[in-house]
């Protein structure tokens, strides 16, 4: 009797080193940019004015500070590509697998989440992410921005999953996403309007079916790559 509850004082007491203690984030701040543990975007010159569900995304440190994987070996830190944050969607730590040691693991994948490279923080996980993405080419059909943001998820294992990609990251923002204000919605889809109604009068009707033709293409080329054919978007 004495030997069992000098175990259960023993593990009670080990219990809590093992524990992360997630401190209270800062609210998310528009006017400061600061967009604790969130998905970020924004709109992309010419393309988003052909397809305004196209975007650019970065993901946020917990003190809110953006980073973004901009261009070949390139992530930027607090200097968001193409201007302002338009869309963000908070995550929640609570739901990342970050475990402190191999047999922590909150996830159903631990092996598989070892194997790819764990994290025992939301930030730890960034910067191990940024550590990788340095040394990449950035292409944009290929290896890009979302392929940055699902490789940190991937790491958390974040919602028990490892199979984040530019498509569910994209379609998270997309379909979750919360605007900034009014300005940021006229940001994302006045262009688009504008060369929708001018190729309307310059050529016509099928000018619109033209860019529907274009936003359809990329959409089948993304699920293709992501679903079918791995390797083509493999980073």
């Amino acid at each position: 009797m004495e030997l069992k509850e000098s175990n259960d004082i023993e593990h009670s007491s080990f219990t809590p080193q093992i524990q992360h203690d997630l401190w209270p984030l800062d609210p998310v701040d528009p006017n400061t940019a600061k967009f604790p543990c969130c998905l970020v975007w924004n709109p992309l010159p010419v393309v988003s004015w052909l397809a305004p569900f196209i975007g650019h995304v970065g993901i946020c440190r917990e003190d809110g500070v953006v980073l973004d994987f901009s261009g070949s070996y390139t992530v930027n830190v607090d200097d968001f590509a193409f201007g302002s944050v338009a869309k963000y969607v908070q995550l929640d730590r609570k739901q990342c697998c970050l475990p402190p040691n191999p047999s922590a693991h909150t996830c159903k994948q631990g092996y598989r989440h070892s194997e790819y490279g764990t994290a025992i923080t939301w930030d730890d996980a960034i910067q191990s992410s940024v550590r990788e993405y340095e040394s990449k080419t950035h292409n944009t059909f290929t290896c890009n921005c979302h392929s940055f943001v699902a490789n940190c998820l991937n790491r958390m294992s974040y919602g028990g999953s490892m199979k984040w990609n530019m498509v569910n990251v994209g379609a998270m923002l997309l379909f979750k996403g919360h605007w900034v204000g009014i300005r940021a919605i006229i940001r994302a889809f006045l262009p688009f309007v504008v060369v929708s109604c001018f190729g309307v009068f310059a050529v016509g009707w099928p000018f619109l079916l033209g860019l529907l033709s274009f936003s359809l293409l990329l959409l089948l080329w993304f699920l293709l790559g992501t679903y079918f054919l791995k390797n083509m978007l493999e980073c």
